[in-house]
């Protein structure tokens, strides 16, 4: 199973990345991404990445898709890493058109990547 660990659970998430997701991990699992201040410390930090540690390993998934804050992520990232747990992320391309100086961009899925 893969855990989306990120601000866009995956019923939202394109046919292609969704199919791609299953292909690869049989299934996928939501885990609501926290909630971080900007004004959380490094120790918060760190006892967050923990705490979420302490999640995932019940959880037990194939591998992690994790995108959201970035301390946090790359906390999170380097415990599970170290417990042997794959941690990947999306990959898009963006396209861009402005309008009546309008910018709008579309993100297209590609891959995902571990880290």
């Amino acid at each position: 199973m893969l855990l989306n660990l990120s601000n866009h659970p995956s019923a939202n998430w394109p046919p292609g990345q969704w199919n791609t997701a299953i292909e690869q991990f049989g299934s996928v699992q939501d885990l609501s991404f926290p909630q971080i201040h900007p004004n959380a410390n490094a120790d918060e930090i760190e006892q967050l990445a923990e705490e979420y540690e302490t999640k995932v390993r019940l959880l037990n998934p194939s591998a992690i898709h994790i995108m959201g804050e970035m301390t946090f992520t790359y906390k999170l990232v380097n415990r599970l890493k170290a417990i042997g747990i794959s941690c990947i992320a999306s990959t898009t391309e963006r396209t861009t058109e402005e309008e009546n100086g309008t910018k709008t961009s579309v993100f297209k899925f590609v891959r995902f990547r571990s880290y």
